[in-house]
């Protein structure tokens, strides 16, 4: 499969890097989102501002770039899953750098840096569903310099028992691949705007992610309004709909009086919008 036209004029690498940079801060712009920072406001955070997830999301740009260049054409294998292990703990150091010790971008460096990876052992050229699956294989890997320390998510997949960021790479990004893509493409034929479109895909995740964010945030309670309330704007039509509208202004009022903020379906949104970008490079989305 010849390599894309921009990806070889512009050097693969850092067309991904840039790429998926970008794609964060689609995410963090992106109005209006439940209970997340976006164009309006903090959501339900203190410590978030839309001008902190910009600068974070920059910050990442190297790691981007260093993961593609570590990952051009290489196998999966025991090597490569420790250096992109390696690099994403560094590029966390980067990002707590910039932010001044907030956690913008975790999850996104997990999601992002092995989907960047994957485009990259592939050659730079390839399906989403392939970059998908051969980062299920690279996540799949053990790593043995991971840290042991448990974080938030991974304490709220323990107590609730329930499946969280390392399991949805693990198993080749169900929500993307099965939910939020698919949506995305719906409706934009559909005739929505790519704001909408875009929203409807956060909605398409929301419906089922067991998010680690909303868990940790506010429990079962908040998990079974984000799910519910995600539900409601889809079978109401939609975000492109007044009354998807109107459902999707309940989620947000529901979420912010919950404190809850679905980090997660936010890290995999952003992760979406980078497989389109990557199967549609010229597209003008």
């Amino acid at each position: 499969m010849k390599l894309l036209p921009q990806i070889q004029v512009e050097g693969g690498a850092e067309w991904l890097a840039r790429t998926a940079t970008q794609c964060l801060i689609d995410e963090a712009r992106l109005s209006p989102k439940p209970g997340l920072v976006d164009s309006r406001g903090n959501g339900a955070h203190h410590d978030l501002t839309l001008a902190l997830m910009e600068r974070s999301a920059h910050s990442l740009t190297p790691t981007f770039q260093a993961l593609a260049q570590q990952s051009w054409q290489r196998p999966a294998d025991i090597a490569l899953r420790q250096t992109v292990g390696r690099l994403g703990r560094e590029g966390e150091q980067q990002m707590m750098a910039a932010t001044s010790g907030v956690n913008t971008h975790r999850g996104a460096i997990w999601a992002l840096g092995l989907l960047v990876s994957a485009v990259a052992m592939q050659g730079g050229s390839a399906t989403a569903q392939a970059v998908a699956q051969t980062a299920a294989g690279l996540a799949k890997l053990p790593d043995d310099a991971a840290p042991k320390v448990f974080s938030k998510g991974l304490r709220a997949t323990h107590r609730y028992r329930v499946p969280g960021a390392r399991e949805e790479a693990q198993q080749a990004f169900p929500h993307v691949m099965q939910r939020a893509l698919p949506q995305l493409r719906l409706s934009r034929l559909n005739g929505s705007s790519e704001t909408h479109a875009r929203l409807d895909a956060l909605m398409a995740i929301m419906t089922s992610l067991t998010d680690t964010c909303v868990l940790s945030r506010a429990g079962m309670e908040g998990l079974d309004a984000m799910q519910d309330g995600a539900r409601a704007v889809l079978s109401a039509g939609g975000c492109a709909t007044p009354a998807g509208q109107l459902a999707l202004a309940a989620l947000d009022r529901q979420m912010l009086a919950l404190n809850a903020s679905p980090g997660g379906a936010a890290d995999l949104l952003a992760a979406t919008l980078f497989l389109d970008r990557i199967e549609m490079p010229n597209s003008k989305h």
